[in-house]
């Protein structure tokens, strides 16, 4: 491994370690409690294993809470970040350690989504419920959008290289920085990272280290500003966090291959009867409290 992956994977342990403290920081804090359900677990198992075959996770979960009804929507961003950030560190020292791909731009793009997750959750941290459930809805929007344009074949195929040069690095990085912020609602990088890179010539393989290292670190990074508002649901993300281990581990050593067409179409039904619902409750006229 060279020098540049190691360092990577070393910034990626003592940012998780600072994430351990962070969660029991908060939990004492803002006084968290309550137990994880089987059915937070399974959302963890199912999401991340779908995450780790390339479907990302994001945006099935924030589907699965609404159909649910829990947690609350202006507690949902909180809680994909915090909940799947074990699976996402996981992901990140298998797919780093496996795929080659130019540790320069690795660094560069990860460290560029990792600076925009750190702006991006101190806003959306501060943000209102109906403005977080509009940005959540059109979120899922954009994800059922991307899921379409994947299964009718117009992604870009993508070039051979492994690396990126000039403006094209440039880019890469640029884009990066905006994912990571937009991951802090609810948005997540997979389906435009495989957009943009393949774009600028890269193998589309080469582009897992950067979408799971990206994740391996915005997460936890993003997790921070929602440790210090409270802003996420404590069970729930222990429960994501116990499922999405395993859910990885499946996927990654056992599975590896499924029917990943047919299994969009259906998250893109789920993914947009949720976001409809989350933009219907945005809209939905306020009952004013009883005078007393």
């Amino acid at each position: 491994m060279n020098a540049t992956k190691t360092v990577l994977l070393i910034a990626l342990v003592l940012i998780n370690v600072v994430f351990v403290f962070g969660w029991i920081w908060a939990v004492r804090r803002h006084r968290l409690s309550g137990r994880p359900s089987v059915g937070d677990v399974a959302i963890g198992l199912f999401t991340d294993f779908l995450d780790t075959l390339g479907i990302g996770s994001f945006a099935p979960t924030t589907a699965l809470f609404k159909f649910r009804g829990r947690p609350a929507d202006e507690l949902i961003p909180g809680t994909l970040n915090v909940g799947h950030n074990s699976s996402a560190f996981l992901s990140t020292i298998l797919y780093v350690t496996a795929v080659t791909v130019d540790p320069t731009l690795l660094a560069c793009t990860i460290a560029s989504a990792a600076a925009g997750a750190w702006l991006g959750a101190g806003v959306v941290s501060r943000l209102p419920r109906r403005t977080i459930q509009i940005c959540m809805g059109i979120a899922l929007l954009v994800a059922a959008t991307f899921f379409v344009i994947k299964n009718l074949g117009a992604f870009p195929p993508g070039g051979l290289a492994s690396s990126l040069s000039g403006w094209r690095f440039v880019v890469a990085v640029a884009v990066n920085f905006v994912l990571g912020a937009l991951m802090c609602i609810g948005i997540g990088n997979y389906a435009p990272t495989l957009i943009v890179l393949p774009l600028l010539g890269m193998n589309p393989l080469a582009a897992f280290p950067i979408m799971m290292g990206s994740d391996g670190l915005v997460q936890p990074v993003a997790s921070l500003g929602f440790f210090r508002s409270g802003r996420f649901s404590h069970a729930s993300s222990l429960g994501l966090a116990f499922g999405g281990v395993f859910g990885v581990l499946v996927a990654f050593f056992i599975v590896k291959r499924l029917p990943l067409t047919a299994m969009r179409w259906l998250i893109i039904v789920v993914v947009t009867y949720a976001a409809v619902s989350m933009l219907r409750s945005a809209y939905a006229p306020r009952v004013a409290a009883p005078v007393t």
